[in-house]
C-alpha cells in the first residue's frame, strides 16, 4: 500500500489511502474547513459549538422552569373556569414542557463527543428532539380542534374572570421564556424548535385573553371556543414546518442550501476531473452537511496530481458552499465496470 498525504489547508486535514496499482483506484478523503460542527472535536469549531451548547442547555432549564410554573397556574385556570381554551392552551404547555426537556436532554447529548460506535457524535438528537416535539404539536392541535369544533355547536358557560386573570399570567410568563431563549434560537433546530414551541404559547395567551374579554364584555359564550380552534390553526403550521425540515435531515435529503446541480459543475471546473458520480449530499444535523463522491480521473494521473485535485475539490467544497465534511473516492474510468452501487 502506497500512503501518499498532501499538505493540509490552514484549519483543514486531508488524508489518501491508494489502493494496489493494478486496480488504478485511489481513495482520498477531505475535510473542508469546519465552519460549523464538528463532531471529532479536531477543529477549531467544536470547542465553539461545546460553548453554544451549554448556553442552550441553560437557556433550556429557565425556559422549562418557567413553563412548569404557567402549566400548573393554567391547569388550575382551566379547572376554575371551565375554559376549553385555557385547558388547550395548558395541553399546549404540558406538551412544550416534555418539548423542552427532550430538548434539554439533546443539548447535552450533542455535547458528547463521537466514538467508534458514534462516529458522527450525537449530533442527530437535536433533529430526532424536533421530530418528537413536531409530532406531540399536531396531536394536541388535533384534540383542541375536535373539542373545539363540538363546543362551537353548544358552548358550555364559561367563567370570564378567573380565565382573563390566567391568561394574563400566561402571557407575562411566555414573554419571559421568548427572552430567555431568544439569544439562541438560531443555535440549531433543537433551539429552534424550542423557541417556536412558546412563541406559540404566547400566542395562544393572547386568544386566551381575547376571548375572555370578549365573554365578560359581551356575553359572547362560543368566543372560548373559537379562541381554543385558533390556538390549534396557530400550532399547525409551524408543526408541519418544523416537522417537514426534521424529516428532510433523517432521510438524508439534499438540504434547501445546497444546489447539487451547482456543486457538480463546480468539481467538474476542477482541472483534471473527468466525471462526477455516485454524488450523495446530506445533512447529520442541521449545522452539519456531508458530501461523498466518486470523482473519475485520468489513470496517467501521477500522486501529486490526485493530491491537488483532492485539496481543490475539498476547498470547492466549504467555499462555494456549506458542507463541513466531505469525502473523495478518486478513480479512472475502467473502474466504474467494478462498482457495485445500489443506488
Amino acid at each position: 500500500m502506497a500512503d501518499n498525504r498532501p499538505t493540509p489547508s490552514p484549519g483543514a486535514g486531508s488524508a489518501r489511502e491508494s489502493a494496489p496499482a493494478s486496480t488504478h483506484i485511489d481513495e482520498a478523503v477531505a475535510h473542508s474547513h469546519d465552519h460549523a460542527y464538528s463532531p471529532s472535536g479536531e477543529h477549531g469549531g467544536h470547542s465553539h459549538d461545546h460553548s453554544h451548547a451549554g448556553a442552550s442547555t441553560k437557556r433550556l432549564g429557565w425556559a422549562l422552569t418557567v413553563t412548569g410554573a404557567i402549566v400548573v397556574a393554567e391547569l388550575v385556570g382551566a379547572f376554575w373556569s371551565g375554559s376549553l381554551s385555557l385547558a388547550a392552551d395548558a395541553g399546549h404547555m404540558v406538551v412544550d414542557a416534555s418539548g423542552l426537556v427532550i430538548a434539554l436532554i439533546a443539548a447535552r447529548l450533542m455535547r458528547r463527543p463521537r466514538d467508534e460506535k458514534h462516529t458522527w457524535g450525537w449530533a442527530r438528537s437535536e433533529v430526532l428532539a424536533a421530530t418528537l416535539q413536531a409530532g406531540m404539536l399536531l396531536i394536541i392541535c388535533a384534540i383542541v380542534a375536535w373539542e373545539g369544533a363540538w363546543r362551537l355547536l353548544s358552548p358550555p358557560e364559561v367563567e370570564a374572570g378567573p380565565m382573563l386573570l390566567v391568561g394574563i399570567i400566561g402571557l407575562a410568563s411566555n414573554v419571559v421564556s421568548l427572552a430567555i431563549l431568544a439569544g439562541g434560537r438560531d443555535a440549531n433546530l433543537n433551539m429552534k424548535a424550542a423557541f417556536l414551541e412558546v412563541a406559540n404559547d404566547a400566542l395562544g395567551s393572547v386568544a386566551v385573553i381575547v376571548a375572555a374579554g370578549a365573554e365578560w364584555a359581551f356575553g359572547w359564550t362560543r368566543a372560548d371556543a373559537i379562541a381554543s380552534l385558533l390556538i390549534a390553526a396557530l400550532m399547525a403550521p409551524r408543526a408541519l414546518t418544523l416537522l417537514r425540515r426534521s424529516v428532510a435531515i433523517l432521510m438524508e435529503q439534499a438540504p434547501a442550501n445546497v444546489d447539487v446541480t451547482e456543486l457538480r459543475a463546480h468539481m467538474l471546473d476542477v482541472d483534471g476531473v473527468l466525471d462526477v458520480h455516485d454524488l450523495h449530499v446530506a445533512a447529520v444535523s442541521s449545522h452539519l452537511v456531508t458530501v461523498t463522491a466518486h470523482v473519475t480521473v485520468s489513470e496517467h494521473a501521477d500522486g501529486p496530481s490526485r493530491d491537488r485535485i483532492v485539496h481543490q475539490l475539498g476547498e470547492c467544497a466549504c467555499h462555494h458552499f456549506p458542507i463541513a465534511h466531505s469525502t473523495f473516492q478518486l478513480e479512472c474510468a475502467q473502474h466504474a465496470s467494478h462498482e457495485h452501487i445500489e443506488h
